[in-house]
């Protein structure tokens, strides 16, 4: 978002930055069924809207719900509670009760996918409830044979809201130092880049198509971590907000609920190397089933162990092909 409308002084002036754009504009007075000559006269102070038409509001501009909010004060305290309320702060415990309660009664075979999916949707439905665009992705250590140490993430399983898939773990991408979720990993505490397009940002960005914003929380157990939970809105400066991040925060407590104590690796063990950008990955990954179908043929291993080869070969791969673009480059 511009930085026009964060430096607003008031809900009047703010709300005439807004209008100055035709299609928020029109989007007011159909929504509101008012005339334009009504918003005018919000604008310069001449009348006051009623408190009714001011959580529709506030309602209808999702956008920019955070600069109401802060800009309000003490003015429609009602309507700012109100329309805060339509997006719950806090996960609810009858929620907390549920995930364990699945998570003692479901299958080990299936328990990480299906819950992961429950905690999935009801993190966006909290997060996102304007559906104005979110991605929630799980990225674990990649533990290898060929290596002591941990050298990259794995997006184990992801669940998006349009333009994003609604089920994306199949795509399995690495990610590493070069990413914020390898920042977020190799510092253990929670980060976010409110404008990933920005280049003077010192924070590391791996943006991915329609991402403008991201936060990354660790998946913490006695002070080893497991990987992170990676947010991504197509929105800029979505997780200026703290109850976002705490949300994240509490959601990622429950996603470490999932893994197992030998999941969980200290800070010696963690040695991020640099990973290639989404798009010169996808290649690696074409033939992905038919190397561990062919694993499992020729080894006679279960489906599980032959993909976790068949991984082990990818990051070396693009390790390789990573430290060859290094080489070329200086060469």
């Amino acid at each position: 978002m511009s930085m026009q409308y964060e430096d607003s002084k008031n809900w009047r002036e703010l709300l005439g930055l807004i209008i100055k754009e035709p299609r928020f504009k029109q989007r007011i007075i159909d929504e509101l069924g008012i005339q334009p000559i009504t918003l005018t006269r919000w604008v310069e102070g001449h009348a006051e809207p009623r408190q009714q038409n001011f959580r529709q509001l506030i309602t209808i501009l999702p956008e920019f719900r955070e600069y109401f909010y802060e800009l309000l004060g003490e003015e429609f305290t009602d309507a700012a509670i109100s329309a805060a309320s339509d997006a719950s702060k806090v996960i609810p415990s009858d929620f907390f009760a549920r995930v364990l309660s699945e998570r003692s009664n479901t299958q080990k075979t299936v328990r990480f996918w299906s819950l992961c999916n429950l905690i999935f949707q009801q993190a966006i439905g909290q997060l996102d409830p304007d559906h104005l665009g979110m991605a929630i992705t799980v990225v674990q250590c990649m533990k290898s044979s060929c290596s002591p140490y941990i050298r990259s993430l794995r997006e184990t399983a992801a669940y998006g809201t349009l333009p994003w898939q609604s089920n994306m773990e199949q795509k399995g991408m690495f990610l590493g130092a070069e990413s914020l979720a390898g920042y977020c990993v190799n510092i253990c505490r929670g980060v976010e880049n409110n404008d990933v397009r920005d280049r003077s940002n010192p924070l590391p960005a791996h943006q991915v198509p329609h991402e403008l914003s991201a936060a990354a929380h660790p998946i913490l157990l006695s002070g080893k971590v497991a990987g992170c939970i990676l947010v991504s809105s197509t929105q800029a400066n979505y997780f200026l907000s703290q109850y976002r991040l705490n949300l994240i925060h509490n959601y990622a407590n429950l996603i470490s609920l999932l893994f197992d104590p030998k999941e969980f690796y200290s800070a010696d063990e963690i040695r991020l190397q640099v990973m290639p950008p989404h798009h010169e990955q996808i290649r690696y990954f074409t033939d992905f089933r038919s190397r561990a179908m062919e694993i499992m043929r020729t080894q006679h291993i279960a489906n599980d162990e032959a993909e976790q080869l068949v991984w082990e070969a990818l990051e070396e791969d693009l390790l390789a092909f990573e430290r060859q673009k290094g080489l070329v480059a200086t060469e």
